[in-house]
């Protein structure tokens, strides 16, 4: 079996898979979306091989990670997100894992059902 190791470089087409970067029309992967990430934050190196093709290594895509979850899941702007990109907060960010943020999102999203049961019992009295 011919499996690519961890520590290989990935194609952007490839990192877009891992994002889960995709047209939710079309179906196609969103590679320009990591392009311009990658104009954006400067902490996005890949290497640029022949025929200007990206390669990012795991270190830039746990930071894609961070970016597309700081910029989609938590809304922020670009300038925000470079903001915790670049200050300590950043540290902190590498201790969650993918359960622990939808951990986070499952007990808003809890609070707020409670807050309208609250609402609708209130209504009834």
């Amino acid at each position: 079996m011919n499996h690519k190791s961890n520590k290989a470089y990935k194609s952007i087409g490839e990192v877009a898979k891992i994002l889960n970067l995709v047209n939710k029309k079309s179906g196609t992967l969103n590679t320009h979306t990591i392009r311009f990430w990658e104009k954006e934050f400067k902490q996005i190196r890949p290497n640029i091989l022949n025929g200007n093709r990206r390669y990012y290594n795991n270190d830039s895509i746990e930071i894609l990670k961070k970016i597309k979850y700081l910029l989609k899941d938590c809304g922020m702007t670009i300038s925000g997100a470079k903001k915790v990109l670049n200050s300590s907060k950043s540290l902190k960010l590498d201790e969650f894992s993918n359960d622990s943020i939808n951990a986070g999102y499952n007990i808003r999203n809890k609070i707020k059902n409670i807050s309208n049961l609250i609402k609708q019992i209130k209504e009834l009295k």
